[in-house]
């Protein structure tokens, strides 16, 4: 019987503990922790030997977060803190979502709105209007390069795949370079700092060095034609150290600079950087494409750039060099169809004899450069050289190349 009695009350025993186990924690802790307090009817005292506080009444939680509490019980808190591994270790089973999920992914990424056929017909405009640049009205070409400037910029905005956005990027920086050089061209100012820092900010983000050094060979003509020698020598330089080595923007470059020396008088200078860009044109060899392309340099534009570069020098030696580039360039005798750069070449021309002192066939060949209408606005500063020149040695025919000159000066200036 007392076996029995014993029996029954580790059973209760046992039955209690559980009941103790499965408390929410606060009860919980309150069973464990003052169990022979709580059991004894002691009330006064807390585990401080302190007096209890004072009941405050506390705003009532609201129902959800006193019940969620609620069910937290010490057995639920073990299972969150230590799941059962089996769980984990379970492997997975592969469903057809994970392989049509990579397709789609795959497939976004190659989505485009642009395409390869696009962005090739874009280049190869490009290219065209670059061909067109010596021989059309910079104001008549840059509303071709507007609009394609314009139609690149939509397709930004459009999806397209890494390769095809570097692509774009790079064709729309090479139109806003070609677009700046127009507004130099136009001596619109402005306009032209506008589309170069495009220009360079296209050619960084497209990682494309060679855009962003010709950006400061343009930029260095511009300062050289305002008469700023100095910072077109300073401009043409970092040009050089950020074009590829072999490109033609690192030819164009040099050849700058040798211009700006002969303006600043370095003459053995001049004459090394000369040498450099005639070796480095040699290098390049002839170009693929039967006409002239601005950003692509060749052994022709070599013999111009050196007539200028000597010219400025006062050189007798510009003189064969002008000539040759007259006579491969020239189409007809009409000088209303000759390319830009005949019109340049008879500018130096006449410079170089005026300094020989045959100064009829130096008005001669000044004027044929004016008529031409070949002679850019950034440019007209040159031709006054000339003309003052003439004047200056008080020529019978300074009168009728000041007319030509002024003439020139008032047509009406293109539209920014």
């Amino acid at each position: 019987m007392a076996n029995d009695s014993k029996q029954t009350v580790q059973a209760r025993k046992s039955k209690t503990d559980e009941a103790v186990t499965d408390l929410p924690l606060r009860t919980r802790g309150a069973s464990l922790d003052h169990r022979g307090r709580i059991a004894s009817g002691d009330r006064t005292s807390n585990p401080l030997g302190e007096s209890p506080p004072r009941k405050r009444r506390f705003a009532r939680r609201p129902r959800s977060v006193s019940r969620a509490r609620e069910f937290v019980t010490a057995n639920r808190l073990s299972g969150l803190l230590c799941p059962s591994p089996d769980g984990w270790a379970a492997p997975d089973t592969e469903t057809a979502d994970d392989e049509t999920a990579a397709w789609e992914l795959a497939r976004r990424v190659n989505a485009s709105d642009v395409g390869g056929e696009t962005l090739t017909h874009l280049e190869r405009t490009f290219d065209d209007l670059a061909t067109a640049y010596p021989i059309t009205p910079p104001q008549v070409l840059l509303q071709r390069v507007r609009r394609h400037t314009a139609y690149v910029a939509q397709l930004l905005d459009k999806r397209a795949t890494l390769a095809e956005h570097r692509r774009l990027l790079t064709v729309g920086g090479w139109l806003s370079l070609l677009g700046a050089t127009l507004h130099v061209d136009l001596d619109q100012q402005d306009a032209a700092t506008a589309h170069m820092r495009t220009a360079a900010a296209l050619a960084r983000e497209a990682e494309h060095r060679e855009i962003e050094a010709w950006c400061y060979e343009t930029d260095a003509w511009r300062v050289l034609t305002a008469g700023d020698y100095a910072r077109a020598l300073e401009l043409s330089r970092a040009a050089q150290s950020l074009a590829p080595t072999g490109t033609s923007a690192l030819v164009q470059a040099t050849a700058q600079e040798g211009r700006a020396l002969a303006r600043l008088g370095e003459t053995q200078d001049t004459y090394a950087a000369v040498e450099r860009v005639q070796q480095m044109a040699a290098a390049m060899g002839l170009s693929d494409r039967p006409k002239e392309h601005h950003y692509q340099y060749d052994p022709a534009k070599a013999l111009a750039y050196t007539a200028t570069t000597l010219a400025w020098l006062g050189d007798r030696a510009a003189e064969p060099y002008a000539r040759e580039v007259i006579a491969r360039l020239s189409p007809s005798a009409d000088v209303q169809r000759w390319p830009r750069r005949v019109a340049s070449a008879n500018i130096d021309l006449a410079l170089v004899l005026l300094a020989d002192g045959r100064l009829d066939e130096a008005c001669d060949a000044a004027r044929l450069a004016i008529l031409s209408g070949r002679i850019v606005p950034s440019n007209h500063w040159r031709a006054l050289e000339v003309v003052n020149a003439a004047e200056s040695r008080t020529m019978p025919e300074a009168a009728d190349l000041r007319e030509a000159y002024e003439g020139m000066k008032a047509l009406p200036a293109p539209p920014g």
